[in-house]
């Protein structure tokens, strides 16, 4: 989750923070730089790695266990930095027409979020598959994609009215089915780690769904509470898909079991178990709204986080094969809960960490079985001024300098490798191709051992470039990016 604009972020430690793919590790954003964390142990909590070279970072993403990294920083909103974290070295980056909103990634594409537009790359060799324009304006970069390879689905809000899904196939790159899920504005989507089922919020807050994909039926329908609504930040389901967690700026975080009901309970003669079964016949018989109340499903757990109005993120990992709640807020902690996977109820708090403030020479050597998740953006819903809005590139006469004779948009000019942009121009000049400044693609220093191969590829087809009103970069050949397996992934088998 971006904290980046929220006003609070001022004071806050951390300007982002997510779990990865298989929530098995975190990621963190601040002032200073960017932080991984594996989590595999609830007594401790060190990086493994710490980067300081690039300061304000307000979005990091991390490929699973892979050791590739794709980061914005609030200093140049409108560019991405995919990297070799590892070996220090920057693989390409892209710059767009306006803020980049959020990032997601799977083993067959990256996508980014702008607050009208989509783009889709592939992770093999980043160059730009598909753009989807357009789209509903998603000043908060609500959006989600789904980690598995066969199911690789992208969700984003198909209105600015009503809580419409747009479930989008990356790898056929086609529309799926829209999904009618809330009467009011979407606030949170996810996937479960199949790929089967979304889980879906609005910005009321109250009731939160799960739909089944591809065709979109509801499966379950949760309430998260009656007297308040609640600015949903976060849905994650667990590795197995049996439990569904939400946080919010309440202070409590709710658990939910994706269970089917039994066909026939069993009757229950006691006094409650009557007056139970009068009470859900007699539903049947009031209006439709009041019955669905009746029938929604209720939190199975839940855990209360200090205090309520916190920025956060949650997720269920097994942590030492035991299941625990997950939730990291803005002000940099990570707590860690026990879960009862069996009769619910309240959570047990066990351990309290702190995310920023760890000495380097604290950081574990141990490489990590981790990824990163992403999370919700989040916005001021009490400013009307987007943070995009704020940071939209200002047209200039200099965008007829760029229009080719023909009315097409021309492509910026190739920089050689070694004139990769360092920071010292301005980020206007180098969106407009001043001083050979434009962004390109750093190869050097890939290790043919390691995750990223050695870019060998002549070919000769470029990415997508649009310099004006789309994603300008890559002119560099990348050619065939193979990620290898070694203790990191299963292999992959890229789909045409």
């Amino acid at each position: 989750m971006s904290f980046l604009s929220h006003p609070s972020e001022q004071h806050s430690k951390l300007l982002f923070v997510n779990f990865n793919q298989d929530s098995s590790s975190l990621q963190t954003g601040s002032k200073t730089g960017f932080k991984l964390y594996p989590l595999n142990s609830v007594e401790n909590l060190e990086f493994t790695h710490e980067n300081n070279e690039r300061p304000n970072i307000h979005l990091v993403e991390r490929l699973f266990a892979s050791s590739l990294v794709a980061l914005v920083s609030s200093d140049h909103p409108r560019k991405l930095d995919v990297c070799h974290f590892k070996k220090g070295s920057e693989i390409c980056n892209y710059s767009y027409s306006n803020a980049i909103l959020a990032v997601k990634l799977n083993r067959m594409r990256l996508v980014v979020c702008l607050e009208e537009s989509l783009y889709i790359h592939n992770i093999r060799d980043m160059k730009v598959l598909h753009t989807i324009r357009d789209t509903p304006p998603n000043p908060r970069g609500i959006c989600a994609l789904s980690p598995h390879n066969d199911h690789a689905y992208l969700a984003y809000p198909g209105s600015v009215q009503a809580g419409e899904v747009q479930i989008f196939d990356t790898i056929t790159l086609r529309a799926v089915i829209n999904i009618s899920a809330h009467d009011n504005p979407l606030a949170a989507v996810a996937f479960n780690p199949q790929g089967t089922r979304l889980a879906t919020a609005s910005e009321k807050g109250t009731v939160i769904r799960v739909f089944s994909l591809p065709d979109g039926a509801k499966l379950f329908e949760f309430r998260r509470g009656l007297k308040r609504c609640a600015e949903i930040q976060c849905l994650a389901f667990s590795v197995d898909s049996l439990f569904l967690c939400t946080c919010s700026n309440t202070e409590t975080v709710h658990i939910f079991k994706l269970e089917e009901q039994k066909e026939k309970p069993q009757e229950d003669s006691s006094w409650m178990g009557i007056l139970n079964s009068t009470f859900r016949t007699s539903a049947s018989y009031l209006p439709a709204g009041i019955s669905d109340v009746m029938n929604q499903g209720r939190s199975f757990a839940t855990a209360r986080l200090p205090h309520a109005g916190l920025k956060s993120v949650c997720t269920i990992a097994p942590l030492q094969k035991v299941p625990r709640l997950l939730v990291a807020t803005q002000e940099g902690h990570l707590y860690i809960y026990n879960i009862d996977p069996s009769e619910g109820g309240e959570c047990t708090l066990l351990r309290t960490h702190l995310l920023e403030g760890q000495a380097p020479e604290h950081a574990s050597s141990a490489d990590d079985s981790c990824g990163d998740r992403p999370l919700t953006q989040g916005g001021n819903q009490d400013d009307p001024t987007s943070y995009a809005a704020t940071v939209r590139r200002p047209q200039s006469s200099s965008a007829a300098e760029a229009v080719a004779p023909t009315g097409k948009l021309r492509a910026p000019p190739v920089v050689p490798p070694a004139e990769v942009w360092k920071g010292d121009k301005s980020y206007a000049d180098m969106l407009k191709g001043k001083n050979r400044g434009g962004p390109q693609e750093a190869t050097a220093d890939i290790n043919p051992l390691s995750m990223l191969d050695e870019l060998i590829s002549e070919g000769d087809s470029q990415p997508y470039q649009d310099p004006l009103d789309g994603a300008v970069g890559g002119e560099e050949n990348l050619g065939a990016l193979r990620i290898h397996d070694d203790s990191e992934f299963p292999p992959m088998s890229h789909k045409s």
